[in-house]
């Protein structure tokens, strides 16, 4: 399996706690990120949609409340896990480089 990009790894780290909509998954991004990363209104739409086509989220409603309506999305069974197998994938090469660090060091 190839590596994700670093804002579709975060955007399903975002709906790994549950169901979100636009607005809040940009600002779990920045707050799992702290800072580092963030996601503009264009990039985040599109990645739920090639998510949501690939079957990795699904759309779960949609409120309107006093503004316009926001879609919200949640993980499916396969997106759950694609987010595990990237986490694992990220454990592994971390481990790779500390390793190498350590044996630098000695």
């Amino acid at each position: 399996m190839s590596s994700l990009r670093e804002p579709t790894y975060f955007v399903l780290a975002a709906l790994a706690p549950g169901p979100a909509h636009g607005y809040r998954i940009i600002k779990s991004i920045e707050d799992l990120s702290n800072g580092r990363v963030t996601v503009r209104a264009g990039t985040l739409y599109a990645a739920l949609d090639r998510l949501e086509r690939d079957g990795f989220i699904e759309l779960v409603g949609t409120d309107s409340g006093d503004g316009p309506p926001r879609r919200s999305f949640a993980l499916t069974t396969a997106g759950r896990d694609l987010l595990a197998d990237e986490v694992a994938r990220l454990q592994a090469n971390a481990e790779v480089g500390r390793a190498g660090l350590r044996h630098a060091a000695s």
